[in-house]
């Protein structure tokens, strides 16, 4: 799939085997990978990894799978040293997708962590080790937008501003560059000297995806009779996929408002399937969750912008895990251009 090509332009459920890295001019250091999908937008935009680093043995084992040449670390970013490494240094991009911050409403009801934001800390003090061309730093809008998060800003700006970086913080919509999801996400980049002044928010197309577009080929996959009533009623974006915990629960779509939001899709959201559709499939969803269509994790990644050709590691839960917390690769390629064209 070339990112490049609007929602519009695309078929539904495209066979990504057509998915392929444009080749590199740009290397770059990637840290708190997961399952690869800003490593693999950045990818396309033309960014080779000299270095992944991801904690979980099964988010790498993903990486290891489907990029079998990227050099894949497993390990914690608050452990790694870079100076053993020398090939890191003086990279094109340090980008971080780093775990979400826990939103305002949660600040306000309970204190966090005192090390809630040591990963964005670790982040800034790399940047200061290997002093990159561009950093790009992905997390919740709140980052951006809240005054809840204004110190651990402020910090950043001071330090990145010290070593000579012009700064742009923004919230962008994943659903404007391709992905059939209503999915926002607050963007931090970093580039240093006049570079900075080169660089332009990536603009959407204007055109959106819906649920029922993206997922009709894949609905009709055994034959389901019904498939294009629901894709007709499925006629928006999907709400926005939660991870949620690695530490407890099964997988599902997301919260309770999320939930209601995907019943109107004619969708469950309280599980994740183990196939499509049979073809008798009776839908209803007037009789609650039992007349409703099930997810699998390979649709839930074909919501998240992923190549069909992408192969998730580990069973069901950790799998739509790694998917749901991903940045979708669209939207990461938007984002690894537009820092592309700024360092030319």
């Amino acid at each position: 799939m070339d990112y490049g090509t609007s929602a519009a332009e695309t078929t539904p459920d495209d066979d990504s085997s057509r998915f392929a890295a444009a080749s590199g001019h740009f290397t770059s250091i990637e840290v708190c990978a997961g399952a690869g999908g800003l490593a693999l937008g950045l990818e396309q935009a033309g960014f080779d990894p000299v270095l992944v680093i991801e904690n979980r043995p099964v988010a790498c084992d993903t990486l290891r799978l489907n990029r079998p040449h990227w050099d894949v670390r497993a390990i914690d970013l608050l452990e790694f040293d870079p100076v053993d490494d020398q090939q890191v240094y003086g990279v094109d991009l340090l980008a971080a997708g780093l775990p979400r911050l826990r939103g305002t409403a949660a600040v306000a009801r309970t204190p966090g962590p005192g090390d809630e934001f040591d990963l964005l800390k670790a982040t800034v003090w790399l940047a200061h080790a290997v002093r990159p061309r561009a950093l790009l730093i992905d997390n919740v809008p709140d980052l951006v937008t809240s005054d809840a998060y204004a110190g651990i800003r402020a910090f950043m700006e001071g330090e990145l501003a010290h070593l000579g970086y012009g700064l742009r913080w923004f919230v962008i919509n994943a659903v404007d560059h391709g992905v059939p999801q209503d999915r926002k996400h607050g963007v931090l980049v970093a580039i240093e000297g006049k570079a900075a002044e080169r660089f332009e928010t990536p603009r959407g197309s204007g055109v959106r995806q819906s649920v029922g577009e993206a997922l009709r080929t894949s609905m009709r996959a055994q034959g389901w009779y019904e498939a294009d009533d629901w894709a007709a009623r499925a006629d928006r974006p999907a709400p926005t996929l939660v991870g949620g915990s690695w530490d407890r629960g099964g997988a599902d779509l997301g919260p309770t408002g999320s939930k209601r939001a995907w019943a109107r899709l004619g969708v469950d959201g309280g599980t994740v399937g183990d196939e499509v559709p049979a073809h008798d499939f009776l839908w209803d969803p007037q009789a609650g969750r039992k007349g409703m269509v099930r997810l699998t994790v390979e649709q839930v990644a074909r919501l998240q912008g992923f190549p069909s050709d992408w192969t998730i590691s580990g069973r069901k839960t950790a799998r739509y895990r790694q998917i749901a917390n991903a940045m979708p690769p669209p939207l990461a390629y938007a984002l690894g251009r537009a820092i592309g064209v700024a360092l030319r």
